[in-house]
């Protein structure tokens, strides 16, 4: 079954299909030409990658990384998210700040003036 998802995850200009999508019927094919399984059902195998949120039939899905050094480069990022920095283990107080940038949001100028900050709990300032 894990060969067979990995087959699924596949580019498919690797096995010499439009780089468009591959069908269920397309990776069944696939699958039982290479030997990895003797007979299967489009049904048991659509289930099978169901499972796993696998939808190779859907193009969007087809987005990967080709950059080179995307292990690397990405390897950086999930140490953050395990609150580990060059192998080190982050103190307590260290932050981990988390900027993307929005290309469809514009920066807009402000329309009303800042206001000086009030003193008292939130509750207490409400009229």
């Amino acid at each position: 079954m894990v060969q067979v998802k990995a087959l699924a995850c596949e580019l498919p200009h690797r096995l010499g299909l439009p780089l468009s999508r591959l069908s269920v019927a397309d990776i069944r094919q696939e699958v039982v030409a290479q030997g990895l399984v003797a007979e299967i059902s489009g049904t048991t195998l659509w289930r099978w990658l169901h499972a796993d949120a696998l939808r190779p039939w859907q193009h969007r899905s087809w987005t990967f990384p080709r950059d080179p050094d995307f292990a690397a480069k990405a390897g950086r990022i999930l140490d953050l998210y395990e609150r580990l920095w060059q192998g080190v283990p982050l103190s307590p107080t260290d932050f981990v700040i988390s900027a993307d940038e929005k290309t469809s949001v514009q920066a807009r100028r402000r329309k009303q003036p800042t206001l000086a900050v009030a003193s008292g709990p939130p509750h207490a300032r409400r009229a």
